[in-house]
């Protein structure tokens, strides 16, 4: 496994992190048991939940994953081995606190309800699953009109970090993390977490993989340069890189196949570039999601890449992902299809 620094946190976190968001929908708890063990017995050792797990996300699984992550704390006596990352939701969601904003209450709130459930005393990174003023991420692109008060937001945003703070100061937290966030979200997070001498956004969680790229070029300059590195989430476009949906295939128990919100990823040019990702990995005798998250793994501003598996085989192959280096000539083929297929989703 190898290393990279979370931010100026001082902690190292594993270029492979595993992604829970199943456990407690598609797998049970002791399938998300073995999981973790598997995945710490081979080095990784930054896990990445939220409040709002399992997915697909509603009432009844809300809370699920941590309380099968705070089972196995439990179980297996390791908490100080787990770099552990969990998330507030944010707005939209009327069975989480009525669907209301991040703000000091419902922060205090969310903590306690997720450490309750994770049976530990501290997370080591709490994110902002994303913003109350919303963004262009979730399928949100091609009608995203930034629109709000910046001073009501500015606001707000010193009352988190004031918060966060308390937190931090109390031991319940340890740093701080962004999700799901703009250029103009996380610069002014870090500029008034430095003005006011508050905790500093460590990473951003946000989207990233052979088909969507978003995060270059602006945000990929801030993290790389203000130590505000990404977590890519998704980096196997939900499986769409694997081929597994091509030519309309739904396979039984699969992410896409169980979904109950409309997805924005399946559309013909999605296809059309899968295709030309997965003939790619062919040509060179390699595994396409294997390719994939090498490639994720690669990029300099990319602190680690959250993986997701349902099966162990699965979870088996993305972590040894970390071994594959993509030679040049593939990464100048990869830069073929991308100019080919530019904006996917």
């Amino acid at each position: 496994m190898e290393y990279r620094k979370l931010g100026r946190s001082g902690l190292d976190i594993s270029v492979i992190g595993l992604g829970t968001m199943t456990w407690g929908f598609q797998n049970t708890q002791a399938q998300g048991f073995e999981q973790m063990d598997y995945a710490l017995e081979h080095g990784v050792n930054f896990f990445d939940t939220a409040e709002m797990y399992a997915i697909p996300p509603d009432s009844k699984t809300y809370g699920t994953t941590e309380t099968i992550i705070g089972n196995w704390f439990a179980s297996r006596l390791n908490r100080e081995k787990v770099i552990l990352a969990s998330k507030i939701a944010g707005p939209g969601l009327s069975w989480i606190r009525d669907g209301n904003i991040i703000n000091k209450k419902n922060i205090l709130l969310a903590v306690e309800g997720s450490l309750k459930r994770l049976q530990t005393d501290y997370i080591d990174l709490y994110q902002l699953h994303w913003p109350n003023r919303g963004s262009y991420h979730f399928g949100q692109i091609w009608n995203y009109a930034p629109k709000f008060d910046v001073q009501a937001e500015e606001e707000n945003f010193l009352e988190v970090l004031h918060t966060l703070q308390g937190l931090i100061q109390q031991g319940k937290i340890r740093h701080m993390g962004l999700s799901n966030e703009t250029a103009w979200g996380i610069n002014k997070w870090l500029s008034l977490a430095e003005q006011n001498n508050l905790p500093r956004a460590a990473s951003i969680q946000n989207e990233y993989s052979l088909l969507c790229r978003h995060f270059e070029p602006d945000l990929s300059e801030l993290a790389l340069h203000e130590d505000c590195g990404l977590l890519a989430w998704s980096p196997l476009s939900r499986g769409l890189l694997s081929g597994k949906y091509l030519n309309g295939a739904r396979p039984e128990g699969a992410r896409i196949t169980i979904e109950t919100r409309p997805e924005h990823r399946i559309h013909p040019r999605t296809d059309a570039a899968v295709k030309k990702y997965v003939e790619l990995a062919k040509t060179y005798e390699l595994d396409a999601c294997q390719m994939a998250l090498a490639f994720v793994n690669s990029r300099p501003f990319v602190s680690s890449t959250l993986i997701g598996a349902t099966s162990m085989q699965q979870l088996k192959t993305n972590i040894d992902s970390i071994s594959l280096k993509l030679p040049a000539e593939i990464n100048k083929k990869i830069d073929e299809i991308r100019r080919q297929y530019p904006m996917i989703y």
